[in-house]
């Protein structure tokens, strides 16, 4: 039966890893896979899980299975950094999951076979698994308008007219921040009217919050889950911690309900239990216990709040360094939107053409869309990025 099988074609972003682990030149740049990288190119363990490990390893005593939901409690914690008390405790459940993409999955189960939904509609663009994960639940997949013509700014009425033609009772997935691929997000007033919108024509949010912390902080990465609880009865969060705690191995996120009130709440968790029992059965505990230390700890907290904070700005400045380089060489292309965008991705705006360039010619990987792992640059390798794209332009 096997035999039969032809080659599965390669994701398009892990397969671009493969391609630059196999380049032999020394000076290859990788700006495709989306982890955080320091200056000198390693992907750091945080100070703060250091000591959250260091004290799971004094304290464990037990590695039996955890339940259906995780940690008891992993989300009430969950929850304070997400809502910060904007969301009456009764009304929201949380379940323990790997990853975000994790969390993604058991919710579109949920909503496909638990609350019957039949679509969800994605951001054009959006992140590219986003359609195979809702598609393998089940849901049929949509796409509304996000960005402008030029790929590199928010259509915003184009945005708010998609949503008006969405039927009620399908679901939208936003991005809270640092929307992925493109770095273009929303103003708050914008997210007061797109939260309008949904309610208006009962169309259900899940919010994917992959990057609290890497636009504005981790209070104002909230802000727009924050109003949605303000201004609708039912809705749900999808969180990870694979950037913001760098825990990308420990696979560790969340899925959030949120609704009307609190029998809906628990009837909503017992189904969301049944999709993870079919699916994994339990989440891994790891992950979920440095979060939970990290965050039940007030000196850790201050301490990741910091860390998280010097990541944040540590991106911020690389793309100004980008933009103000570029400049300097005299572009023949205006990069400042880059400056403009927010959290770890950047539409570069070079066409899979010149990416397909930068890869062949010189050993520098990026998404085919263009998109571009600002975390990827540093000191060291930004003049030769920035020579590079100019070459290709």
């Amino acid at each position: 039966m096997f035999g039969s099988l032809e080659m599965a074609p390669p994701d398009a972003i892990l397969g671009l890893n493969v391609a630059f682990r196999n380049d032999t030149n020394p000076n290859k740049i990788n700006l495709g896979v989306g982890v955080y990288k320091d200056e000198t190119g390693n992907t750091p363990v945080l100070a703060c899980v250091k000591k959250a490990e260091q004290l799971l390893l004094e304290q464990e005593n037990s590695k039996s299975y955890l339940g259906i939901d995780g940690l008891p409690e992993y989300g009430p914690l969950v929850r304070k950094v997400l809502f910060d008390g904007t969301v009456e405790e009764s009304r929201a459940v949380t379940l323990q999951t790997p990853g975000g993409t994790g969390a993604l999955r058991v919710a579109g189960d949920f909503l496909k076979h638990k609350v019957g939904a039949s679509r969800i509609w994605l951001s054009n663009p959006t992140w590219a698994n986003h359609n195979g994960v809702f598609s393998s639940a089940g849901l049929a997949v949509e796409a509304y308008t996000y960005l402008d013509n030029t790929g590199l700014a928010l259509d915003f009425q184009g945005m708010l007219d998609s949503i008006a033609q969405i039927p009620a009772g399908d679901v939208i997935c936003l991005h809270a921040c640092c929307h992925n691929p493109s770095g273009v997000d929303p103003s708050p007033e914008q997210w007061e009217q797109i939260a309008d919108a949904c309610k208006a024509g009962g169309v259900l949010p899940l919010i994917d919050f992959a990057y609290q912390g890497f636009a504005n902080g981790l209070q104002e990465d909230a802000a727009a889950i924050r109003l949605f609880a303000n201004k609708v009865d039912e809705f749900l969060v999808c969180s990870s911690f694979s950037k913001n705690f760098g825990l990308y191995c420990e696979r560790i996120g969340a899925l959030t309900i949120v609704a009307q009130d609190e029998s809906a709440a628990t009837a909503a968790l017992s189904h969301a239990k049944k999709a993870v029992r079919t699916n994994y059965s339990n989440p891994p505990k790891h992950g979920g216990a440095v979060v939970t230390t990290v965050l039940g700890c007030d000196d850790l907290f201050t301490q990741w709040d910091a860390e998280v904070a010097a990541m944040r700005d540590r991106i911020n400045g690389l793309r100004k360094l980008f933009v103000d380089t570029m400049a300097a060489k005299n572009s023949p292309v205006d990069f400042s939107f880059i400056q403009q965008q927010r959290g770890m991705f950047s539409y570069s705006g070079l066409n899979a053409m010149q990416v397909d360039q930068l890869k062949n010619d010189h050993s520098i990987y990026i998404v085919g869309s263009g998109r571009i792992n600002v975390a990827g640059l540093n000191s060291g390798n930004v003049e030769q990025l920035c020579d590079a794209i100019l070459q290709v332009l």
